[in-house]
């Protein structure tokens, strides 16, 4: 890198003979990772390690050429260097980390190339551990990282990138399969910009325009150094080629579309299984430099390190361009939801294990091979050959999927079962039977809390901290019996200790009335059809609003059945002085259950529904609602955005995206100016705003339909069907949704504090303890003074408690915050860290606390010792 500077002063200083900057040229050599699409596994780790082993011998014949001229080749993502690790010496390895810490091999953060619309906000986090994991153990940083031949991109993700670490990203696109049309990919406003998020940090992005032709390969692919799939002369295209970039760069006309100096091609190995190419380029780079232009082999870090010192402002865009072959995982939804559920377990689960770890630094040291297997899953499995048409058979790409989904449910479920029974352990038992609740999250909760339990049924639950009984009730859930009580004042990161005695509750009404299909408690009053659709739901706070608008014979909750009486008589599952579950069940328009809890005095409704039958055709739970003149936001990862195009003040760019789906992670909200309703959502990926199409966004519509599942594109080359046919045969389906109302405009923090505690519920656990390690009746581990911060995960570090323990959290307000974080210990040390977990800044705590700024959006990663 030391000699590449010095060259590049000269060539700044340098001029041609007539009066014109030299150009400055890079080819980047790279072989395309299609895992799973054009290979099995075994196949491609073979192919990354051969390729690898290659690359490093044509670096090291060419390390004596001038630095041009040198060998580079660029993996796609770690997983190749993962995989070299795993299958070669030490000594290997050792010459291949040298070979990156040279500039000569590049590698990006991601593990493979993904999509990411549908991925929660910590799964593109953890996906890029890995890459975390060989900056610290070997003094590296990764700079780059890359979401290749999807023709869509999320904005939320150029903050999670930075935050990663990430500098740079190229962006090349194919064609294949689009349902947009190639003239809405061939002019972009900006071929190089700084792609910036909502928190005002950003990635330096190279996304030419697009063409295709003919099987001809432009700029804007993902093989720009390639003019053709299958060509004999590979050294006369790349001539071409540096030909082409020569006439890209165009600094004199006043329509430039590319007013640089500064041009590079990236990519050669389109679909290739391996790339043994290296000579071609080498000669080409040599032949074609000139007084002129120089070209130079790239490990496209040095392009973008020329641009950004040669052109300081180059512009900014803060849009999403949507969803395209994101949307495929649906073709799998149920193994998708599964993925999701375990992210968001992760929450509750390493929030245990912090607590237990701190006692007990050893306990979880058995786990680590499953840890680094899960991360490595959320790194893999959002693979971006989700089309699922290429040489490798769709079941044997399914059962893959299902694979990488159980590595990384198995360690969440181990962790969080290890870690509830074990922190039961450190807090001390009693006479009676005791059991501890527990709140992930980081602001004191009231919330139901549903305890396993075996015993009498007639029983007095006491909150031991306030000395008092609480209200309870016994409820079934699938063949289980719970105590469900009504937990109240649970603290942050922290848990309330409740003993069950003999004897009779204190009389209490039913929490909810039943009255044929009319369910009512303090708060709401809705119809439940047979068929489980909710087709009338009344605000009490408001007067008695009505919030369900019949929108293209859909309601709310609504699977599409023909006769809202079409179903069983609605049954009363569970009834009791904390809340009551109503079931229907119907066959319209498939067999499918619906369970709606209300609670005594919430503003949250519960919605659990199933399928319970196996279907090929895409189908969606409508939520159609009665409102005006409303905006609907909604949770994208590390975003919230606003569902209108830029040009109405929105965040969906007005052109390059396609618009008919939506990302749906924790949350959507549709809201008039003092009036709106959020919906939470565990487990679909994806909504369509009204009748939203591949390039309208239906902004005015306030019907949501949600992606239960399905294959939702065809090929235009011959219609042949997208996505894994028949969901793989899955017969058994979830969709976990909540709703509530609020009585004034949208409050984004509202909003995901509303969805984080549906999906987060309070965790129960068995006090068994000899002795007290923790308090016996409250205790809290961390709290912060600031309302609008979240918690968005507490870990101990990946190397361990001893390293101490990690927090992430979010400033989801658009406001700038400050905040001190506390814990129950003193702070003895600490660092931002990026989200990856590699120290980037000391920082210093103030009377054992740690006091920390926010801008608006931002997300920020810490790290402390005690």
């Amino acid at each position: 890198m030391k000699y590449f500077r010095l060259q590049f002063l000269f060539l700044l200083a340098s001029v041609a003979v007539q009066g014109q900057p030299v150009k400055r040229l890079y080819l980047a050599n790279d072989d395309h990772t299609d895992y799973m699409w054009t290979a099995d596994e075994a196949t491609y780790d073979s192919a990354f390690v051969h390729m690898l082993d290659y690359h490093l011998d044509q670096i090291d014949s060419t390390r004596n050429n001038p630095p041009d001229f040198q060998a580079r080749f660029n993996c796609d993502g770690s997983y190749w260097i993962r995989a070299y690790q795993k299958y070669r010496s030490a000594a290997q390895f050792g010459r291949l980390i040298a070979a990156i810490r040279s500039g000569h091999i590049g590698s990006p953060l991601n593990t493979l190339v993904s999509t990411y619309g549908a991925q929660p906000t910590e799964a593109v986090i953890r996906g890029m551990y890995y890459a975390g994991q060989l900056e610290r153990a070997f003094k590296l940083r990764f700079t780059l990282a890359e979401a290749m031949e999807n023709n869509t991109i999320p904005l939320g993700l150029s903050s999670l990138w930075a935050g990663s670490g990430a500098k740079y990203s190229w962006k090349g696109i194919g064609g294949y399969g689009s349902q947009m049309t190639y003239e809405s990919r061939e002019n972009r406003r900006h071929q190089l910009y700084h792609f910036t998020g909502p928190d005002s940090s950003s990635v330096l992005m190279k996304w030419y325009n697009f063409t295709e032709n003919n099987k001809r390969i432009s700029f804007g692919g993902y093989a720009e150094c390639r003019l053709a799939i299958k060509s004999d002369d590979k050294l006369g295209d790349l001539k071409r080629l540096i030909g082409h970039l020569d006439a890209l760069c165009d600094t004199i006309s006043p329509t430039s579309r590319y007013p640089y100096n500064v041009a590079g091609a990236f990519g050669y190995g389109h679909d290739d299984l391996d790339n043994f190419t290296s000579k071609p380029f080498l000669d080409a780079a040599r032949s074609e430099t000139t007084a002129n232009r120089k070209v130079r082999l790239s490990n496209e870090i040095d392009f973008f390190e020329d641009i950004s010192k040669t052109y300081p402002n180059i512009p900014s865009e803060s849009v999403s361009y949507g969803n395209e072959w994101d949307l495929y995982c649906a073709s799998m939804n149920e193994t998708t939801a599964r993925v999701r559920r375990s992210v968001e377990k992760l929450r509750a689960a390493e929030a245990l294990s912090s607590l237990v770890a701190l006692n007990k630094p050893a306990l979880f040291a058995d786990l680590e091979p499953a840890k680094n297997l899960a991360w490595q899953s959320l790194g893999m499995y959002w693979e971006h050959n989700w089309t699922a048409d290429g040489p490798v058979r769709q079941p044997v790409r399914a059962d893959w999927q299902i694979k990488v989904q159980q590595q990384l449910s198995s360690y969440t479920d181990s962790l969080y079962n290890r870690s509830v029974s074990n922190l039961g352990h450190q807090i001390k038992k009693g006479r009676n039977q005791r059991f501890y609740v527990f709140n992930p999250l980081n602001w004191t909760r009231d919330d139901i809390a549903d305890f396993e339990y075996a015993g009498s049924e007639k029983v007095i639950v006491n909150d031991l901290a306030l000395r008092k009984e609480v209200i309870s009730q016994l409820v079934w859930r699938g063949n289980k019996k719970y105590l469900r009580i009504k937990a109240e004042g649970i603290p942050s990161v922290g848990y309330k200790v409740y003993e069950i005695r003999p004897g009779t509750p204190k009389p209490a009404p039913d929490a909810v009335k039943v009255s044929g299909e009319y369910i009512s408690n303090s708060r709401y009053r809705l119809r439940l059809s047979r068929s489980g659709a909710i087709t009338e739901l009344y605000d009490s706070l408001a007067g008695g609003r009505q919030l369900v608008r019949k929108t293209d014979n859909r309601y709310l909750n609504d699977l599409g059945s023909s006769d809202k009486r079409q179903g069983n008589p609605l049954m009363i599952e569970n009834a009791g002085p904390v809340s009551v579950t109503v079931k229907a069940v119907s066959n319209d328009p498939v067999p499918h259950t619906v369970r709606l809890t209300l609670f005594k005095d919430s503003p949250r409704i519960d919605i659990q529904d199933s399928i319970q039958v196996n279907f090929k055709d895409v189908k969606t739970w409508a939520f159609s609602f009665d409102l005006n003149n409303q905006t609907t936001r909604h949770e994208e990862l590390g975003a919230v955005l606003t569902a209108k195009l830029e040009t109405r003040q929105g965040h969906y760019a007005s052109q390059n995206a396609r618009l008919d789906w939506q990302t749906f992670n924790h949350f959507a909200d549709m809201s008039e100016k003092d009036y709106g309703v959020t919906l939470s959502n565990v487990d679909c990926s994806f909504f369509k705003l009204g009748k939203s199409t591949v390039d309208s966004l239906h902004e005015t519509s306030s019907q949501l339909s949600a992606l239960a599942g399905g294959r939702v594109d065809t090929k235009r080359e011959d219609k042949g069907v997208l996505g894994i046919a028949n969901q793989h045969g899955e017969r058994g389906f979830l969709y976990q949704f909540a709703l509530s109302t609020h009585q004034e405009g949208f409050d984004a923090l509202q909003a995901m504090r509303f969805a984080l505690e549906h999906q987060n519920p309070l965790v129960t656990g068995l006090v068994t303890g000899a002795t007290s390690l923790y308090p016996e009746t409250v205790y809290s581990l961390l709290r912060t003074d600031d309302p609008g911060l979240l918690l968005w995960s507490i870990k101990p570090s990946e190397e361990g408690i001893q390293s101490g323990l990690v927090t992430r959290f979010w400033n989801i307000n658009p406001i700038a915050a400050e905040s001190t974080i506390a814990f129950d210990k003193q702070i003895r040390s600490a660092w931002q860290t990026s989200h990856i977990e590699t120290d980037q800044q000391k920082l210093d705590p103030k009377n054992g606390s740690l006091p920390t700024r926010f801008r608006p959006h931002q997300i920020q990663t810490f790290r402390v010792t005690f």
